[in-house]
């Protein structure tokens, strides 16, 4: 795994745990780094530093949902390559201050605009997604419009998959949707180092 290499390279001899979800490596110099592949391999870990590639492996068949209030991509990725997809908007108005008989009807009138969005969201999902078998599910946009898609008892498959959520993308387009293929096959990796705080 080249990122392990050059970690040694920079910091000297390694020496690891590992749990099911993750492999900690500690350097000679007191660096540290975590990672955390998409699935969870074996629960003793590579049993050594070449073992790390197998070990991480990202899952080849991605199933990608990404709803925004006003917004959604739905996606098949199969290895690095976005096979099948659907963008589109669809409007759903935001919050107001207005009291009274005006804020209830504003506020019927946005979760229909919301349900009408989920729904087709789940029209897509079933069309592209549930076409072929998926090994993994990466989600984002807004936490509650995807608990609501992936609530529908027809994508019950999918909600099942292992899954990693990516909830800081931004308004689905297909460059995000790309984006979330990519990240969502990724080995995410903390680092903390002696001179600096970690990142993610």
């Amino acid at each position: 795994m080249p990122w392990v290499n050059g970690f040694a390279e920079r910091h000297g001899a390694l020496t690891w745990s590992s749990t099911e979800r993750s492999v900690a490596l500690s350097a000679a110099d007191g660096a540290t780094a975590v990672l955390e592949p998409f699935v969870p391999g074996a629960s003793n870990g590579p049993g050594a530093v070449d073992g790390l590639v197998g070990w991480a492996e990202p899952p080849t068949r991605l199933a990608l949902i990404l709803v925004r209030r006003g917004g959604y991509a739905v996606g098949l990725g199969r290895a690095a390559e976005l096979i099948a997809h659907k963008v589109g908007t669809r409007y759903v108005q935001s919050r107001t201050a207005a009291g009274g008989w005006s804020q209830h009807r504003f506020a019927r009138r946005r979760d229909n605009q919301a349900d009408a969005l989920v729904g087709s969201v789940i029209e897509h999902t079933q069309r592209i997604v549930l076409a072929s078998p998926s090994d993994a599910l990466v989600v984002g946009g807004d936490k509650t419009l995807i608990r609501d898609v992936l609530a529908d008892r027809r994508l019950a498959r999918i909600a099942e998959l292992p899954r990693r959520e990516l909830f800081d993308l931004p308004d689905p387009k297909l460059v995000v949707l790309r984006q979330a293929l990519r990240r969502g096959r990724a080995v995410r990796i903390t680092l903390s180092e002696p001179d600096a705080d970690g990142v993610d």
